[in-house]
């Protein structure tokens, strides 16, 4: 999705204390070298961190070929020198760094940011994006600071050069003009973890923004498919085909793409697209997963929306025109996890039961996650929840499963601070939860009782933390999908005792403390 900026801090940031220090001082150089929209800046960080990447995949395929004896098999820096007799080499990160500011300004200027902007595929989406890319950068002073912050910065890991860049991500706040706020990275690994992306998907994000999502799944795929990357057949489809993502703000398709060039995806389709309109009417039964959390402004005009849409859910409503437009996207048999406010799920208008009905009786709606109020805090304080449910045209539903997460493993105020250590948080944490933990992080028993859904969760009582509602039962309910509407509360009985009772051992026990004051003043005497 696009996202309104100010500087701010992820919540699910995992770098460490130093870490984190040295990309805040990156930041600030920034900000005292004239630089203080959170989204330019970003994006002039974003383009140095892909030529570092660059200069790196370059330097391990040199190794490569220096230790097999054979050709470079994927040259990304020209050998040899340029028409005017200048090295390829000086637009490497690890040559123009050690230049002087002056020069390093004037390389980066003249010769590394055009190289950039010809890199891509004619043709690929990438390539579109930089046509418009601009150095905004004002001074070589400015610049050889940065250079020299972030190379101080270790990248070598991929999780730590995936956590460097969503720390940055996160000075992204969110929660803007239109509804917009950044999902926190724990809980889109939970929604992907929940709807296991395999090689063979085709993936789509229609408010992809920094296309979070679509980098979540591809590290699922690298983390759960060995052959992922050595089968041809499905490295091509992840590099070329399995990828989708639509925004119709420019800076965002370009950070976004990007984003996932430095997580490995060499041509994703990030494209310019606005969602509700007509502009992705060809886009019908194209996807088998979509994962999303769109923005949600309120309303739109009739005029600006897809007619076909308004055919599916007569509303002016974006949060039920998005639900709309998932089920038009996907193919038949493909799911869906996304996140949709709280409204979508009780509210009473006719587009709203139709909508819900639509869910539980012509397709497979699955499982609703509730999730807490301040999972999106500082930007917004909204209620929202997971849907999850699969595209069949003819119904399938017979329970729904439902989750009630009460903490996500950081605290639900506007500092929103681990309440773990952080090999404990997420998803599959690294390090198992001990006793009471559970109640600091529900995350990883939410994904364990998601998958006995259709077994033991079965027979849960509705007094519990999860349990499953029968179709009749939503039925007879006006199609609600509200936790609350199921949930039973045990009320614990408290025996009370007469108030006379009471009385007369108040009275007792004043009179033995008055004894005992006696008693006392006669030892003094």
């Amino acid at each position: 999705m696009s996202d309104q900026l100010a500087p701010g801090v992820t919540a699910e940031s995992v770098l460490t204390g130093d870490l984190r220090n040295k990309v805040d001082g990156i930041w600030d150089a920034f900000w005292s070298g004239g630089i203080s929209n959170p989204l330019e800046v970003l994006e002039q960080l974003t383009y140095l961190l892909f030529i570092r990447r660059l200069d790196e995949l370059q330097t391990l395929e040199e190794n490569k070929a220096n230790r097999t004896g054979k050709q470079i098999e994927r040259r990304i820096f020209p050998e040899g020198n340029d028409q005017e007799d200048r090295s390829w080499d000086d637009l490497r990160w690890s040559r123009f760094k050690q230049k002087s500011p002056a020069e390093m300004f004037s390389i980066m200027g003249e010769r590394v940011f055009p190289f950039l902007q010809a890199l891509g595929e004619e043709g690929s989406t990438y390539a579109g994006h930089m046509k418009d890319a601009r150095f905004t950068i004002p001074t070589g002073a400015l610049l050889s600071k940065v250079v020299d912050l972030l190379d101080a910065v270790p990248m070598q890991d991929r999780d730590t050069k995936g956590d460097i860049y969503e720390y940055m991500l996160g000075k992204l706040a969110t929660a803007g003009t239109n509804g917009q706020f950044r999902t926190p990275r724990h809980i889109i690994q939970l929604m992907v973890e929940m709807t296991q992306p395999t090689a063979k998907d085709v993936i789509c994000d229609p408010a992809s923004g920094t296309a979070g999502f679509l980098v979540q799944a591809g590290e699922y795929l690298r983390k759960t498919d060995p052959t992922l990357l050595t089968d041809p057949e499905k490295k091509n489809h992840f590099n070329h085909g399995l990828f989708h993502g639509f925004d119709f703000d420019s800076t965002m398709l370009r950070i976004g793409s990007m984003n996932m060039l430095l997580h490995g995806v060499e041509d994703p389709n990030i494209s310019y697209r606005d969602s509700l309109s007509d502009e992705v009417s060809d886009r019908e039964d194209r996807y088998t997963l979509i994962l999303a959390n769109p923005p949600f402004a309120g309303s739109l005009d009739y005029e600006a929306t897809s007619q076909k849409l308004q055919r599916v859910v007569k509303t002016k409503k974006t949060e039920l025109l998005f639900v709309a437009l998932f089920l038009q996207l996907l193919k038949p048999g493909g799911r869906a996890a996304v996140i949709v406010p709280d409204g979508v799920l009780f509210g009473s208008s006719k587009a709203h039961k139709e909508l819900r009905r639509s869910l539980v009786e012509d397709h497979f709606l699955e499982g609703i996650v509730s999730l807490p109020s301040g999972v999106f805090k500082p930007y917004a304080g909204v209620s929202t929840a997971i849907l999850l449910f699969t595209k069949t045209g003819k119904g399938g539903t017979e329970n729904v499963w439902f989750y009630d997460m009460q903490a996500d493993g950081w605290s639900l105020d506007d500092k929103r601070n681990p309440l773990l250590p952080i090999e404990k948080i997420g998803p599959t944490p690294k390090a198992g939860l001990g006793e009471g933990e559970h109640d600091k992080n529900n995350l990883p028993d939410c994904l364990k009782r998601w998958t006995e859904r259709t077994g033991s969760e079965q027979e849960r009582p509705k007094t519990e933390q999860s349990f499953c509602v029968s179709k009749e039962e939503i039925k007879e309910q006006g199609y609600d999908l509200s936790l609350n509407r199921y949930k039973e509360i045990v009320y614990e009985e408290v025996e009370h005792r007469p108030p006379l009772e009471i009385l007369a051992e108040l009275r007792e026990l004043e009179s033995e403390i008055s004894k005992g004051m006696d008693e006392l003043e006669e030892m003094l005497r």
